[in-house]
């Protein structure tokens, strides 16, 4: 097996992958159309087996294992998606396996895993980030001689996941502009990367990766590989600590962008996603997208491709995402508050700080030992974004002494 994946591979694991895994499709968008002031399209993995493009890559591995290797199984690690791919291949194919997932993995893809993999899958939960996951299934593999499925540093898996270029060209009316990936470890990116240079170079390809997980972008300014010493798991389809030693030189090669998303934008296109289109997308699926609305030039000479890469999304996740949201767009606030010493303080900021449209969406002292000199944290959402300042003022204007506490607080933690 070669080290480096060409366009070559790629035909062949569409060859094998065609009878198995759907064509999803490649559909105009009016909403970011009418954002970016030209046609943009959304390449609809989330409406793929297991709900995303992750079995193309996980199939067209374990397809093409020999026969010893076979009986000797599979073992992974994956934040969800991945592990899908893996269980439906095991099932599809007669292979046991082992799926190791992070504790931070949604109850929704755990659940998934196990109905995918029926009898022939195992879930083991090995540490809170995928990299430690990944670490326990690579000890695994080596304690059993069990095959190690990669997500995305394996040139079979990238082959498979780039599979999704391959389509794009042969869906689309015109060469793209532009296309924007997802990017986590690399693999899809390095996919597409390899088909789109091979068969229109002209196309600008951008990757899009969570700010709070921006490990290829590391890895470019470092020269290599490079681990993260904090990682951000709320994009978890895309939170990877480290990305691959196969990819990050086709990422260098090919990729003319990586830009860093901010993960309330994430949001954001989630909610529109959901709200304006009827598509569920998972917050590593709403990547291309966030990218695509908040840092590419608008109107650009061709058809935009963005890749709503996955749609496996835990409902119960949504408060989150809501509150994300209104943070990033300027509509929530939040503010330690310490009202003076005397009766009738918080009535006064009721009547003469807030203003029409302003509402208290959270109350709480700090200090419940000391309700008459303790701070309260105090949470307010605005009509308008533009509404900040002159609230500020009246803050600022009164008897109180407040404090901001600005969206990349440590204090953010505690309130999402």
């Amino acid at each position: 097996m070669t080290d480096r994946l060409t366009a070559a591979m790629i035909s062949h694991a569409a060859e094998r992958l065609r009878p198995v895994v759907r064509r999803t499709a490649l559909e105009p968008n009016e909403r970011l159309s009418g954002l970016l002031g030209g046609q943009v399209l959304l390449k609809r993995e989330d409406a793929q087996l297991c709900r995303s493009y992750k079995v193309r890559g996980a199939f067209n591995l374990i397809a093409s294992l020999a026969e010893g290797e076979r009986r000797r199984g599979v073992v992974c690690a994956s934040a969800g998606n991945h592990g899908q791919g893996v269980a439906f291949a095991c099932a599809r194919l007669g292979i046991d396996g082992r799926v190791y997932v992070p504790s931070t993995t949604p109850r929704q893809k755990r659940q998934r895993i196990a109905a995918l993999g029926g009898d022939r899958v195992e879930i083991v939960v090995g540490g809170g980030t995928y990299d430690e996951a990944s670490t326990a299934a690579h000890a695994d593999s080596e304690d059993t001689g069990a095959v190690y499925v990669h997500p995305f540093d394996d040139v079979r898996t990238m082959a498979g996941q780039g599979t999704v270029g391959l389509e794009i060209l042969e869906q689309s009316g015109e060469r793209p502009h532009t296309v924007v990936v997802p990017v986590g470890g690399g693999g899809l990116i390095s996919g597409v990367a390899v088909w789109l240079r091979e068969h229109s170079p002209g196309t600008r390809i951008v990757g899009a990766e969570p700010a709070g997980a921006a490990s290829m972008r590391a890895a470019l300014d470092h020269g290599g590989p490079f681990a993260l010493p904090e990682l951000d798991t709320f994009v978890d389809g895309a939170a990877v600590g480290r990305v691959g030693e196969h990819t990050f030189p086709l990422v260098k090669d090919l990729v003319d962008e990586i830009v860093a998303v901010d993960e309330g934008a994430v949001c954001t296109e989630m909610l529109d996603l959901y709200q304006s289109d009827g598509i569920i997308a998972e917050p590593a699926g709403a990547l291309a997208g966030a990218a695509a609305r908040e840092l590419l030039p608008r109107a650009a000479s061709g058809p935009v491709v963005c890749v709503v890469s996955g749609g496996n999304n835990d409902v119960s996740r949504y408060n989150e995402v809501l509150e994300r949201s209104l943070v990033h767009i300027g509509l929530r606030h939040y503010f330690l508050v310490t009202f003076p010493q005397r009766p009738g303080a918080l009535r006064h900021f009721l009547d003469e700080v807030l203003g029409e449209g302003e509402d208290i969406i959270a109350f709480e002292y700090v200090k419940k030992n000391n309700r008459d000199t303790g701070p309260a944290l105090v949470g307010i959402e605005l009509e308008r974004a533009g509404d900040i300042d002159s609230l500020m003022a009246r803050m600022k204007a009164g008897p109180l002494t407040v404090e901001r506490i600005p969206p990349g607080s440590p204090l953010f933690t505690f309130l999402l």
